[in-house]
């Protein structure tokens, strides 16, 4: 029996303990799908309090049910830990930290780097080393393998296994999960492909091997290039048909009956959530290395962050159509999340329209049943510690701006005792006459 054959088959014998490091919205449900599957799990976290909680049991993302966390630590396959000594301990290492823009839409890959140097004094031999990470084609081979190899003084491909696998969590999807959702899979080497293809695929419905590290990295930002893509389209046509007094909704509905060739993207406020608003820099970024221009995403890029604008110039439109200012109003924002029904604030263009709306002298507060106080945000620190308003202060508002629509929340009240309405996400008969879309 080979070296591959004899891990494999502590593989599927679970002999083999999975370590996961970052327990956010991608880290914990991976670690939770293993666990179902009987392997025992290490989550790694820098946030002592993550930690905690998942050691007593405890969820801290909302559409995880708080008994998948207390049943998998009650049955000795969960635990967590800020040790990173602890590596040594496991079998495969499964990277999830964030890979965010700086200031300058650049490239962060600072968590990545941070927690190479984190474990790299710890690997051992046939360890496999799997970068989940949203990234630029090339960083699995360019940053991760050179930190790793560096450090600890092993080879990737001779003595433990490098892959990447795209992370493809869509929190709170109803008709997905995580073990539901195919898995894209690239290996350093062709062992290094097989041992990560049959470690994902024993908790994963389909895997999906491709040729090479750098192709599953490209596979993700062209899944998120397409959507960032096609909701710019259809923001900017939003502006378009709006001017022509065309319903930017309706012509949606109405094209979407069409069985083939058409797939419906929906306008909103600006692009939110961990993947859409930052992905595709990513590779706009990479292809000037190789001299290369990505126009179409940069120019979808401006469409899509120009949409906040749009929607504080849409209220001010609206407000003074009812002889209303803007400046020195009482301004509702209702619905912080990136999307609805899921208490996840990342890249939220409501964070934008707080602050903008703010700087055009109104009034801001606002909303959200999920998200009760805002937490301290990278961008957005002056907004921490600002809570959400009760339903019954609703009358006190001059305008509500819907900029997220969550399935629980009753929108005809704000447009019952608000003068002036903004929505954004079509949650509203647009027929209402204090309703204006956005």
């Amino acid at each position: 029996m080979t070296n591959i054959d004899r891990i494999i088959k502590r593989i599927s014998d679970r002999d083999y303990k999975v370590g996961i490091v970052g327990l956010g919205y991608v880290g914990l449900p991976l670690a939770l799908e293993f666990c179902s599957k009987n392997f025992q799990v290490v989550g790694f976290d820098i946030d002592i309090s993550k930690v905690e909680m998942i050691n007593k049991g405890e969820s801290y993302i909302r559409h995880i049910e708080k008994s998948r966390i207390k049943s998998a630590v009650d049955n000795n396959v969960l635990e967590a830990t800020t040790d990173f000594s602890r590596v040594n301990q496991v079998d495969a290492i499964i990277i999830c930290v964030p890979t965010p823009l700086t200031s300058h839409r650049e490239p962060d890959l600072s968590f990545i780097e941070d927690t190479a140097s984190k474990i790299a004094p710890h690997i051992k031999a046939n360890q496999l080393i799997t970068l989940e990470s949203t990234t630029y084609p090339g960083t699995t081979e360019e940053v991760l393998k050179p930190i790793l190899e560096d450090v600890s003084g092993l080879k990737a491909g001779e003595d433990f296994f490098l892959a990447y696998s795209p992370e493809r969590e869509d929190p709170n999807n109803p008709n997905f999960t995580t073990a539901t959702i195919p898995k894209v899979v690239g290996g350093y080497t062709h062992d290094c492909l097989q041992i990560a293809d049959t470690l994902y695929g024993e908790i994963i419905v389909k895997t999906v091997p491709v040729s090479s590290c750098a192709a599953a990295e490209s596979s993700k930002l062209l899944e998120n290039i397409y959507r960032s893509v096609n909701i710019a389209l259809v923001n900017e046509l939003k502006v378009v048909f709006q001017r022509m007094g065309i319903d930017v909704w309706e012509v949606i509905n109405a094209a979407k009956t069409k069985p083939f060739g058409f797939k419906a993207f929906y306008p909103g406020p600006g692009l939110g959530g961990h993947c859409i608003p930052i992905d595709p820099f990513y590779l706009t970024w990479k292809a000037k290395e190789f001299g290369a221009n990505t126009r179409f995403i940069e120019l979808a890029g401006e469409i899509n962050t120009f949409m906040p604008e749009y929607v504080v110039y849409r209220t001010f439109e609206a407000m003074n159509e009812k002889s209303m200012a803007l400046k020195g109003s009482k301004l509702l924002l209702v619905g912080l999340a990136y999307k609805g029904d899921v208490d996840d604030m990342r890249e939220s263009p409501s964070l934008t329209l707080f602050k903008m709306f703010r700087d055009k002298g109104a009034e801001v507060s606002f909303y959200d049943p999920y998200i009760p106080e805002i937490p301290p945000t990278r961008d957005h620190a002056d907004l921490a510690g600002l809570k959400s308003i009760n339903l019954d202060q609703v009358s006190e508002f001059d305008c509500a701006v819907i900029s997220t629509s969550h399935s629980n929340v009753n929108h005809q009240v704000f447009a019952d005792y608000c003068k002036v309405v903004i929505d954004t996400r079509n949650a509203l008969d647009r027929k209402l006459p204090n309703v204006f879309q956005a």
